[in-house]
């Protein structure tokens, strides 16, 4: 997608684990199927991930009641182990992830380009929500 006018989001939060845990959370495949989605009614029931640069990703997201679902995926740009992911996405759109250590904690700070099909505060809303997600499942969990 070519837009001439082209807005950035940021959305973050900070999860109460080390950085190294954070990082397990967020890459493996058996643990983004419990966490990638924006809200309870949605689920994510499979998720493929190959973290490397020109590696590609896809989580398949959808509605739990099986009214709408959809393939979200892209290509690794950038892989620093525990520090920072960069992908593109099949849409063209750039977004870039970095990771935070704080000690027993993680900063997550993410910034993606926009689309220009839905409001911008609703684009922040929702990956906002994906966030707020995985610190819940993250705070919860314990790496085995």
């Amino acid at each position: 997608m070519e837009t001439s006018n082209k807005v950035s989001i940021t959305v973050e939060t900070t999860v109460q684990k080390p950085v190294a845990e954070v990082w397990k959370y967020w890459t493996e495949p058996q643990h983004i199927t419990k966490w990638s989605f924006a809200s309870d009614d949605w689920h994510a029931p499979k998720a493929e991930n190959d973290l490397r640069e020109g590696g590609s990703f896809l989580t398949r997201m959808e509605a739990k009641d099986g009214s709408f679902g959809f393939d979200f995926g892209g290509v690794y740009d950038e892989v620093k182990f525990n520090e920072r992911i960069a992908y593109t996405l099949g849409d063209g759109r750039k977004v870039s992830i970095t990771f935070e250590d704080q000690g027993n904690a993680t900063k997550i700070v993410e910034t993606f380009d926009a689309e220009s099909t839905n409001p911008v505060d609703m684009q922040k809303a929702g990956w906002q929500g994906f966030l707020d997600n995985f610190k819940k499942y993250s705070e919860a969990s314990h790496i085995e």
